[in-house]
């Protein structure tokens, strides 16, 4: 069948997570593969009481179209609470919400990229990113990256070789797939840079308030002093990713921007869910269900290290996150993460290799971990297969 795609069909291919947990349906399966979240600790019980809530109340205008900016409430209700967790000065004109943070991402490929242009990001950054953004074909750099974040002069240097850098994409929190956080000195210096050479920034924050201990260190937002974070939030790692409600926080000439990308992909996010997530704020204990999760989530990050620690082989590093969902795992050079996800499946446990994440390539010799979704059992036994591997893979 002779079927003429468009030429940005060529650069994209298939979620390499997304085909891991095709795998992974498997019940034998343990799974460290997706970004999951644990899923008996989704509020099931609250959200039937509040759909019927919401249908009692609200009934049609529920179920009818809605503004694509979004329901005013739940605009106002995220804005309140970025400025009080992360130290912003927004209200609800600063807000769009869109359909999880991802379509966030889509979205700002859309706004900001034209084929050819420069993108820069962290090194390694988020797949899911690499993904929305390869489809307007940029050109990524990678940006040196330590334990503090994206380095300031490294970032300097480039933007001084490169004067057609269009956007940066980052992730200061918890970072998908290292797990490392900004310190909050490397996020000041990256903002008198970005200041600097006047270029926008993708803030992608999905697990900021899963902080495990210490305080919340203030977003690049509440930084920005002439308006050039595009901040993107979401309910996916906090209440449910199924509701597939998120946010884009912006000044109001850049967001603009973004509604009218959205007029034209969707109208708008789901009414229904929407009202549901507003009156799941307005009538349960939200600080109460965050510390559930980071109690849960802290308990097996435990776990998982202290596993490692014991039964891993002791010429690789790992991170020990604040916070999140993920560990990173890096090996010796020679180390090839694909081969070694073949050899994990066949003995039914699953990782996502490290070389995903580089926009670039390279980088085999790693691969990632999540611990928030399969029980302390599942993480126990599933460490024993990985060091069972590791111990006999060759590299």
């Amino acid at each position: 069948m002779n079927v003429k795609f468009s030429n940005r069909m060529e650069k994209l291919k298939t979620s390499e997570i997304r085909e891991i947990l095709k795998v992974t349906q498997n019940p034998e399966v343990i799974s460290f593969a997706g970004g999951l979240p644990a899923p008996e600790l989704f509020p099931v019980h609250e959200i039937k009481k509040i759909s019927s809530l919401v249908l009692d109340e609200m009934g049609p205008e529920s179920l009818q179209y809605d503004l694509t900016e979004g329901y005013v409430p739940l605009r106002k209700q995220i804005s309140e609470r970025m400025n009080r967790v992360y130290k912003t000065e927004l209200s609800e004109k600063n807000i769009l919400i869109v359909c999880g943070s991802q379509q966030g991402l889509d979205f700002s490929g859309k706004v900001f990229i034209d084929k050819g242009d420069v993108i820069l990001c962290e090194s390694p950054t988020y797949l899911g990113a690499i993904n929305a953004f390869k489809a307007y074909e940029p050109e990524f750099i990678e940006v040196p990256t330590d334990d503090f974040g994206m380095i300031p002069e490294e970032l300097e240097k480039i933007l001084n070789q490169r004067h057609d850098v269009k956007m940066i994409y980052v992730i200061p929190d918890f970072q998908n797939p290292t797990g490392k956080t900004w310190s909050f000195e490397r996020r000041k210096k990256f903002m008198e840079v970005i200041e600097k050479y006047k270029i926008p920034v993708i803030e992608d924050n999905p697990y900021g308030e899963l902080r495990f201990s210490g305080e919340i260190l203030p977003s690049l937002k509440s930084l920005d002093n002439l308006g050039l974070v595009v901040h993107l939030g979401t309910f996916s790692k906090t209440f449910c990713p199924g509701l597939r409600v998120g946010w884009i926080c912006a000044s109001e000439h850049i967001l603009e921007k973004y509604i009218l990308i959205k007029q034209g992909a969707d109208l708008h996010t789901s009414s229904f869910s929407q009202r549901i997530i507003s009156k799941m704020l307005e009538n349960y204990d939200f600080e109460e269900r965050l510390s559930k999760l980071k109690e849960l989530y802290k308990k097996r990050r435990d776990l998982m290290i202290f596993e490692m620690k014991k039964k891993f082989p002791k010429n690789l590093k790992y991170t020990n996150p604040d916070g999140g969902l993920f560990t990173w795992v890096e090996l010796p050079e020679g180390f090839d993460g694909r081969k070694f996800l073949e050899e994990c499946l066949k003995n039914n446990v699953a990782i996502v290799p490290g070389g995903s994440f580089f926009p670039n390539g390279g980088h085999e010799n790693t691969f990632r971990l999540n611990y928030s979704n399969m029980s302390e059992e599942k993480i126990i036994e599933g460490i024993n297969r990985l060091s069972k591997v590791l111990n006999e893979f060759e590299y």
